[in-house]
């Protein structure tokens, strides 16, 4: 299931890739699939075992085309271990609501960018999100879990800031939004309740199948209840002279 819409987001066999936050590397997976050269960074050093190991088995499985490589490491989101203008794309999905120095994390990510790069973020959208803490104290006030809502024009203010200029925005998987409401309603650990059950075979079921009528029906509700916001941007050139004086 992803969340970046790949036609809007243009990618290219040989792109150079960071996947920052990768968590199960579903983002990673797709660009290793259409040729990049993927790294695909997060702290959790059990979550980038796993990326790892599925990255071998594509390669074994013959799911990437020849050139394109992948890599799982452990890093810190504030502290890249790459040189300067280093990739020619990077995602981060679903990890800025988490951190709670988000201008550093833009500006770590700014900084791996090359010029004329590409960049998508994606965050938890403010109305599903708000109904998800209104419901549930459980579902944010965890370890590691969300400590700030954005609203659209906040995020890209943000991103403006960092020196990178929006192109495009759009919102993504209704569907999953009433499946959080009631996990929140019900208990977010409880997953034997039976509404919650019975909506995530839904989910289950649409993902593997992708039948038309979910599909439409998703992308008419994605502008009114879309769980995710998603937002692309470029780094911009040096204008002439600044690049020469610099």
């Amino acid at each position: 299931m992803l969340t970046v819409d790949f036609s809007r987001f243009p990618l290219a066999p040989g792109d150079r890739v960071l996947d920052l936050g990768c968590g199960a590397g579903r983002h990673a997976f797709e660009c290793y699939r259409r040729g990049a050269q993927v790294v695909a960074l997060d702290r959790n050093a059990e979550e980038i075992r796993e990326v790892a190991k599925w990255f071998a088995a594509m390669k074994e499985a013959g799911e990437a085309p020849a050139g394109a490589t992948a890599t799982a490491m452990e890093g810190d989101a504030l502290a890249l271990p790459f040189p300067d203008e280093s990739f020619d794309v990077v995602i981060i999905s679903e990890v800025m609501e988490h951190i709670p120095d988000d201008k550093g994390v833009l500006a770590e990510m700014v900084r791996v960018l090359k010029p004329g790069g590409r960049i998508a973020v994606t965050v938890p959208r403010y109305g599903p999100e708000k109904v998800c803490w209104t419901l549930s104290d459980a579902y944010h006030e965890v370890e590691g879990g969300h400590i700030r809502i954005y609203k659209a024009d906040e995020l890209l203010a943000k991103i403006r800031e960092a020196g990178l200029r929006p192109y495009g925005t759009h919102h993504a998987h209704a569907l999953h939004s009433p499946y959080w409401w009631l996990k929140c309603a019900f208990g977010v650990d409880n997953d034997k309740a039976l509404p919650v059950r019975a909506y995530h075979k839904l989910l289950v079921w649409d993902i593997m199948k992708k039948p038309l009528a979910t599909r439409v029906a998703e992308r008419a509700l994605n502008p009114v209840i879309g769980k995710s916001f998603v937002a692309y941007a470029t780094k911009p050139h040096l204008p002439r002279a600044e690049a020469d004086a610099t």
